[in-house]
């Protein structure tokens, strides 16, 4: 905390102690304001203008530093001095002013130190508040039992703005100031506050406070009548579910619905899996295995061996990627779900209306829909591109032979995957990137140790190059590319792969038609219920984003399954605050939760720890000394905000920091837990060391020194270890 903030909360904090000492709150009674109330009324009609002002800046002063009972008394004779209508215009906009200073107030002095401590709560009620703030302000503002001074401070902690704070303070506390200011007319006949809210008055505040829901539900039904307008539900259902989309999403939300014995359709056009399956994960990694086998034969020298480099015969590699997705694809087949009780139809599925959807020649009617189609290469508008056969991550598993040079335009994950592995098994391969570096949601110095691996095995990197467009001369096929300093590259190629992203597939079946919200990224919009604006209309995955990733569509597939079948008794927002994701490169990289990049972006504070790779034993014995552990925590604590390993398994070794992270486990419980030696996992254990290396506590430390010479006691005169010089041995 700053020093103009400790200044400020000791004067808060001097004042109301004041008031407490000195027994000021006498001063604030019914009986003090009945005895003044004739004094007050003469001043009022010597001096209006000045009593007037007076008046409304003690009453701000009064409720922004919350003085108990003043609000009260002060709301009281106002009705009594200056009448009802008067009176509530003056404490209406006092009362708000007071508490609006009041919430930035406790805004300045603490939100720094509460987001600190619980920065990721923090995030999840500030996205609350985005969306429904002014509902639950209004709510607490209009019954009186909730202390106004609490809700000033709790909004203080989020990040409400001031004028939507000051506009719904002062429409939600208006009833309670009329109601206050009109007892204040008759304050003569008051004797305590009990005779202003009786029982049955408070019963009807708290009838009023619940307006705001009532409200909120009554426009729920609205919107939900004018988004159906135009369509007849049906009166039964065939499927409690249908679910569009057979991919790692599509699959975990059939086998939930299917487990809770509910009746669940799953439509696949293409391939049961998806692109996971398929055409992305499974098969990257079997070419990217290979790939890794092929480079390590040429490092034997390395380990003491001695021979020549493993061969490629690259359509045998292929044929290996297939088989690898023969053996998988078992476990994702039709027969294997249907055994599971989920009703499969392969053929192109397609919306008719809320409830009905197309497959085949089938109409199956549903209660939910659960959109889970994923996405497909995205294609930049580059000029010509269309003259060549051009390669993506669906169609390059296709290929049986390898291109002599392979040209990957792309320096995000896919892309830099496979320029490694296709490099590694002989291509010569130049990799372009639009951006000033490879991978750039990580942080600089990763992107760094990636493209310098890269460099030394052999690649061309090049980024902040822009693709133009794609010329054939003849026989050649060449790149035309633009450096960010005006220079202009033409790039041969034999084999174009294009890896620039994955664009959300949210056409052809339907969505347009109905009036499916899209969102600008291109993705289905959802709610944090993963509804679409057709309540029974759920999206999931890369359809809806915001990650592109296998295991994160599995993840949202139970929120999206649970909320479409039980929504009607509880329903669960969608849980995006550890989520891990690994580029597989080498060396691999992995993060979980925030990095440095991201931390100074949302303005957050932090914490870095970081430990070398080249110091752990396992690394030295596998001669893999590249990398770095990077682990942000919050400043004085060992809580972890975000965690990223660059080394070899490292999307094995995230999993540790991942656990920790979702089960609010800090660096000492990860440092006090026994790791095998020697294993790469100890990576971790020894970056939680770092942490606690750089908070040892050094007055306990100077004790304990102080403590065993103590107990030695003084050495005789004559021993060598009382001597300047040090005895020979």
């Amino acid at each position: 905390m700053t020093t103009a903030r400790w200044i400020t909360l000791t004067l808060v904090a001097a004042v109301l102690a004041a008031f407490f000492y000195f027994d000021l709150g006498q001063y604030l009674t019914i009986a003090q304001a009945q005895a003044q109330r004739a004094n007050l009324v003469q001043l009022l009609g010597s001096y209006p203008l000045e009593f007037t002002l007076i008046f409304f800046w003690v009453y701000v002063l009064a409720t922004a530093i919350s003085l108990p009972g003043a609000a009260v008394v002060l709301t009281l004779l106002a009705g009594a001095v200056f009448g009802l209508w008067w009176g509530v215009l003056l404490v209406s906009f006092a009362s708000t002013l007071g508490a609006t200073l009041a919430m930035v107030l406790a805004r300045w002095l603490f939100r720094a130190q509460v987001e600190r401590r619980f920065v990721t709560r923090l995030a999840a009620i500030n996205k609350g508040m985005e969306e429904e703030g002014a509902f639950y302000l209004f709510t607490l503002r209009l019954v009186p039992l909730f202390p106004f001074f609490a809700i000033n401070l709790a909004m203080g902690l989020t990040k409400i703005s001031v004028p939507l704070y000051f506009i719904v303070s002062q429409a939600g506390m208006l009833a309670g100031t009329i109601v206050y200011v009109n007892a204040g007319t008759e304050l003569g006949q008051l004797t305590t506050a009990a005779d202003i809210l009786s029982p049955r008055l408070i019963g009807a505040f708290a009838a009023l406070g619940l307006f705001p829901l009532v409200a909120k539900r009554l426009l729920g039904m609205l919107r939900k009548r004018r988004v159906y307008k135009g369509y007849k539900k049906p009166r039964a259902f065939d499927m409690d579910l249908v679910v569009l989309g057979a991919g790692s999403g599509g699959l975990v939300a059939a086998l939930i619905a299917a487990t809770v014995k509910a009746k669940v359709t799953l439509i696949e056009k293409d391939k049961m899996g998806g692109d996971c399956l398929n055409t992305g994960c499974v098969p990257s990694k079997a070419l990217i295995r290979t790939a890794r086998l092929a480079f390590d034969s040429g490092r034997a020298g390395e380990f003491g061996l001695t021979g020549k480099r493993l061969g490629v015969d690259f359509a045998s590699v292929m044929q290996r990627v297939h088989e690898v997705i023969a053996r998988i694809a078992p476990h994702d087949s039709v027969e294997r779900y249907e055994g599971l009780g989920v009703k499969v139809e392969e053929g192109e599925g397609r919306l008719l209306d809320p409830w009905r959807v197309q497959v085949n020649d089938k109409v199956i009617t549903t209660r939910y829909i659960i959109i889970a189609t994923g996405a497909s290469p995205f294609i930049p508008p580059i000029g010509n591109i269309d003259s060549v056969e051009y390669l993506t991550s669906d169609n390059l598993w296709s290929l049986e032979t390898l291109p002599p040079r392979a040209l990957v335009l792309g320096g995000g994950p896919i892309g830099t995957e496979l320029t490694q592995a296709l490099n590694r098994l002989g291509s010569q391969v130049t990799q372009v990137e639009l951006l000033p570096r490879l991978l750039p949601r990580e942080d600089e110095e990763f992107s760094q140790m990636v493209k310098a691996q890269l460099e030394a095995e052999g690649v061309t990197v090049l980024t902040d190059h822009s693709a133009e467009a794609v010329e054939v001369r003849g026989d050649n096929k060449l790149l035309i590319c633009q450096s960010k300093d005006g220079g202009r590259k033409e790039l041969p190629f034999d084999a174009l792969l294009v890896a620039v992203g994955r664009k959300a597939q949210v056409q052809g079946f339907g969505l347009e038609q109905l009036g499916v919200a899209i969102t600008n990224r291109g993705t289905v919009g959802v709610d944090s219920y993963l509804r679409t604006n057709y309540p029974n209309i759920f999206a999931i995955g890369d359809a809806a984003g915001p990650y592109q990733f296998t295991h994160t569509a599995s993840h949202t597939a139970w929120y999206a399954t649970v909320n479409a079948l039980f929504g009607s008794f509880w329903k669960f927002k969608v849980d995006y605050s550890v989520i891990p994701w690994v580029t597989f490169c080498s060396p691999e990289v992995a993060r979980v939760g925030l990095n440095e990049m991201e931390a100074k972006e949302q303005g957050i504070p932090y914490e870095v720890t970081t430990y070398q790779v080249g110091s752990l034993d396992r690394a030295a014995t596998d001669r893999e000394t590249t990398g770095l552990v990077k682990v942000l925590t919050k400043p004085g604590s060992d809580r972890i905000l975000g965690a990223t390993i660059a080394a070899d398994h490292a999307g094995d070794l995230i999993a540790e920091f991942t656990l920790a992270m979702k089960h609010n486990l800090g660096l000492g419980k990860l440092l006090g837990t026994v790791h095998a030696y020697p294993t790469w996992m100890e990576m971790n254990k020894f970056a939680a060391s770092e942490w606690r290396k750089a908070h040892k506590p050094e007055w306990a430390l100077t004790l304990v020194e102080k403590y065993h010479r103590l107990r030695r006691g003084k050495p005789p005169a004559n021993s060598p270890l009382q001597s300047k010089e040090r005895p020979l041995h």
